[in-house]
């Protein structure tokens, strides 16, 4: 029998990761016959290699490795031993079933997060965000106006979108504007991870994690909208105290304005309409977001291939440069993916690895295991809030899953207290959120682990000031 430390220490062990791939194992399995690994050398030796992947992920900044490496290998490594495991006891199609489950979760990801960085290169193609450079610093607005509104458009955006999509747009923006002034950008990197995060958690659509507390009808639609200001507070206390961090300077002007390519505005709405439709197909067809998603990449490819062949109607776009044949309306897709097999796909390819580790360590009991300790011996609050500080850890959609998994009886102020946590919590680390994963891949060495964790004690402040605020503000719902 366990002792109380080692129950926990498997707790925070088990939930070391970010990803999507503990949803409902037993349901693929069969809970009846799975067998528990938990207090085995099978399942020790899958959290000690998971643990020291995840080590190797942390250390990226210093040992220059990239992260999708050693998750990878620790995912065959735990996947592997489980088949084994699995193939002594005759039951090897057990362990089939659920890595294939685990598989089509990371599939959704993948294609998800492609879409979007594929219209994210597009529109970078189209100079979208140069021109956008152009006209902030037209504006005269220095690095600190830009970074409240930078952050500011994150968290609004946010709910409509989704806070991984957005935090993509609006890093696009800041390393557009911020060139090469790495104080700045990290600062603003880590402001837009705080908004979309903060922003994405009062909207049923605005993260995937409320996407799941809806749909299992813990809270209404219209619920959801009681968060709006302790997320607001969430974001507002961490942002205004790096306020006086950010250089007090203005961008470095080129002296040559930057003008969107033909069809620059159009990309714009279709990327609009994907997001349009990726919310329509999942609230009101009931189909998953990333079916949407694809079916905005083909309006995309369409629109592509229109600018091919009409590109001999297009004159030079900025005064004085003449625009080389072919440059203006070539398929844009071909030319995005160009750009994005570089640092894009590390990030895919990282969350495949954690997709299949969490899948791994879920399929051997420890899911179960953490939330018996955390709901049963910690009390209902001190346990949703330590699943927003799990979230820095680990990424929300796996602890929020065995929270709706175990299903504990709460009220609805609970509910909603989990709900933000889960969201705002992934702030406090970037490993802790897809947008601060995704981001760390854009700005690469510019936005870091340690760059962020440097101001994880500001975030952790507006963190417990949003929850004191909730708690405050919505009494009503804690009866």
């Amino acid at each position: 029998m366990f002792s109380i430390f080692n129950k926990t220490w498997l707790a925070l062990a088990a939930l070391l990761l970010p990803g999507l791939a503990v949803a409902s194992t037993a349901a693929v399995a069969g809970e009846a016959t799975r067998l528990d690994l938990t207090n085995s050398g099978i399942g020790f030796f899958a959290i000690i290699i998971f643990v020291f992947a995840y080590a190797l992920v942390i250390g990226e900044e210093f040992l220059h490795l990239r992260k999708s490496k050693p998750v990878i290998i620790a995912a065959g490594l735990i996947w592997g031993t489980i088949g084994w495991v699995y193939t002594q006891h005759g039951m090897p199609h057990m362990a089939e079933a659920a890595v294939r489950h685990n598989l089509l979760e990371y599939a959704e990801l993948m294609l998800f997060l492609l879409v979007a960085m594929t219209y994210i290169n597009a529109m970078e193609e189209r100079q979208v965000f140069d021109a956008l450079r152009s006209w902030l610093i037209a504006k005269g607005f220095g690095f600190r106006k830009l970074f409240w509104l930078t952050g500011v458009l994150a968290f609004f955006i946010s709910p409509v979108a989704d806070n991984l999509t957005t935090a993509l747009l609006m890093c696009a923006v800041v390393l557009a504007v911020g060139g090469s002034n790495t104080k700045f950008v990290t600062l603003a990197c880590i402001n837009i991870v705080v908004g979309a995060n903060a922003g994405g958690a009062f909207s049923p659509f605005g993260d995937i994690t409320t996407l799941m507390v809806w749909q299992k009808g813990m809270v209404s639609f219209g619920t959801f909208f009681a968060l709006f200001i302790p997320s607001v507070v969430n974001f507002v206390v961490p942002a205004a105290i790096m306020h006086f961090a950010v250089p007090n300077e203005q961008p470095d002007a080129s002296g040559e304005t930057a003008v969107m390519f033909r069809g620059a505005k159009r990309i714009i709405a279709l990327f609009l309409l994907t997001i349009i439709t990726a919310v329509s197909f999942h609230n009101f067809l009931g189909l998953p977001p990333v079916i949407g998603m694809l079916t905005g990449l083909g309006y995309l490819q369409f629109f592509g291939f229109f600018l091919k062949k009409t590109h001999h109607r297009c004159v030079a776009e900025r005064s004085g440069n003449e625009v080389h044949e072919g440059q203006i309306g070539d398929l844009v897709a071909f030319d995005v993916f160009k750009k994005v097999a570089r640092a894009e796909w590390d990030t895919l390819f990282f969350f495949y690895g954690v997709v299949l580790c969490v899948g791994g360590l879920g399929f051997l009991g420890y899911l179960s295991l953490v939330s018996e300790i955390m709901y049963t011996e910690w009390g209902a609050t001190n346990a949703n809030i330590a699943v927003g500080v799990l979230s820095a850890i680990v990424d929300n959609i796996p602890v929020m899953f065995a929270v709706l998994t175990m299903e504990p009886h709460m009220s609805l102020g609970q509910w909603l207290l989990v709900t933000m946590t889960a969201g705002v919590g992934g702030s406090l680390l970037s490993i802790g959120s897809a947008a601060g994963v995704a981001l760390m891949g854009q700005a690469q060495g510019k936005y870091t682990f340690f760059g962020h964790l440097k101001w994880t004690p500001v975030i952790a402040l507006g963190y417990a000031a949003s929850i004191a605020v909730h708690m405050w503000v919505n009494e009503s719902y804690f009866s």
